[in-house]
């Protein structure tokens, strides 16, 4: 049986996340994104509100709900803006996700728990000045030194790089197989803020996302303790994978906000703006752009859910979270397109909002995966040269 019905739970998680968009994120995003910075009331309102425990269990301090809540959330701060959405994906979907299904019982107790009450914020540091798509490209060391990994090297583009307490850290730990290019030789660490040598920096001047914090991480000789490997030495690739699972999860259903916002703008603009005696809501072409924003929105929300039917089913979903990721974003780039079209001259001008969903929209085509690798993923899955295995084959028999 198919049942697009939400259940009363996720419409109550749609309607807090609604009101922290409409009410702290929207009246201020042109300021903060005119003056390149973050809304500073923007998390505490969002850990007042629980929106930083989706998906983690009541007994880590999170708030127990499912994938679905987590997109619908994801849509509705998207709405506001993108760098909203940017928190639950890295906070959530890269961190938390993560540590809750890879890290052993007193890591959970220590660097979960914490995250999933909004205490703390995590960040996932994957991206490289070098290495991008290209995991095993990364260049990040960490040498075992009697009860201490000695971590050195650069990430770059990370979300909350300046503002997160706890980052997930990928590096090889066998530099043997580094030369080989052999992904089992890359480990995951938890690496604390205030640790010595590590150092952070914003990054300014970005296309996009000017209200959400971005910078790089460097590690000098970082002592990361033995205790803070995740799971086991090698298993830092697959655990790299399983976050890109959940973090594009987010990215899919938050596009689905960045098309609604467009298409609700280019609504409410047609019916206020007039050429050659009429408005422009009676224009066919002007028509045929909110149409296809509608068709947009429509098509990603059902490629979304499906991707987060399966998560809760406990199911395999890479495929199908690539396809969420990869569509949505496509429509979310069009329908941000389209609606500077609609507005003119004006949408050329933040006096209105779609030039900030145009430079917003361009960011989601390129992290986590960029457009060209979903379009190979896909086919391959369509050819036959990929094939993912059981999700319960793959995740790890963790203690706790």
């Amino acid at each position: 049986m198919i049942d697009f019905s939400y259940t009363e739970n996720q419409l109550m998680v749609r309607d807090i996340a609604r009101e922290i968009a409409k009410k702290v994120i929207i009246p201020s995003i042109t300021e903060f994104d005119r003056a390149q910075k973050p809304n500073p009331a923007l998390i505490p309102a969002m850990a007042e509100a629980n929106l930083l425990g989706f998906c983690i269990p009541e007994q880590y301090g999170g708030l127990g709900t499912d994938y679905i809540s987590l997109g619908l959330a994801s849509e509705e701060l998207e709405y506001g803006d993108t760098g909203a959405r940017v928190i639950l994906s890295v906070h959530i979907g890269l961190y938390s996700l993560p540590i809750l299904t890879w890290a052993s019982e007193e890591q959970k107790q220590k660097y979960l728990v914490p995250c999933a009450k909004g205490e703390k914020l995590g960040t996932f540091g994957l991206t490289e000045p070098a290495a991008g798509s290209d995991v095993v490209g990364i260049l990040s060391t960490a040498v075992r030194d009697g009860n201490h990994y000695i971590l050195n090297g650069e990430k770059m583009w990370i979300s909350l790089a300046d503002m997160a307490d706890y980052f997930l850290i990928f590096a090889w730990t066998d530099l043997e197989k580094k030369k080989k290019r052999d992904h089992t030789g890359i480990s995951a660490f938890i690496v604390e803020r205030g640790m010595p040598g590590l150092t952070t920096t914003t990054i300014h001047g970005k296309l996009g996302v000017r209200a959400g914090n971005t910078g790089s991480i460097a590690f000098m000789d970082v002592k990361v303790p033995k205790e803070n490997l995740v799971y086991k030495e090698g298993a830092g690739f697959k655990i790299a994978m399983f976050c890109l699972d959940q973090g594009r999860y987010t990215v899919a259903a938050g596009s689905c906000g960045l098309v609604r916002a467009c298409r609700d703008a280019c609504v409410k603009y047609a019916f206020e703006r007039k050429t050659f005696g009429s408005h422009i809501a009676e224009h066919q072409l002007v028509k045929q752009m909110i149409a296809n924003m509608e068709a947009g929105y429509e098509m990603s929300t059902l490629l979304w859910l499906k991707a987060g039917w399966l998560k809760n089913q406990g199911k395999r979903n890479t495929k199908e979270t690539s396809m969420a990721k990869w569509v949505a974003c496509r429509e979310a780039e069009a329908a941000a397109a389209n609606a500077v079209q609609v507005f003119g001259a004006y949408g050329f001008s933040d006096e209105y909002p779609v030039e900030r969903f145009y430079r917003n929209s361009k960011g989601a085509s390129i992290y986590e995966g960029t457009r060209e690798v979903h379009t190979l993923m896909q086919a391959d899955y369509v050819l036959g040269f990929r094939k993912d295995k059981d999700l319960e084959r793959e995740l790890p028999q963790v203690e706790g």
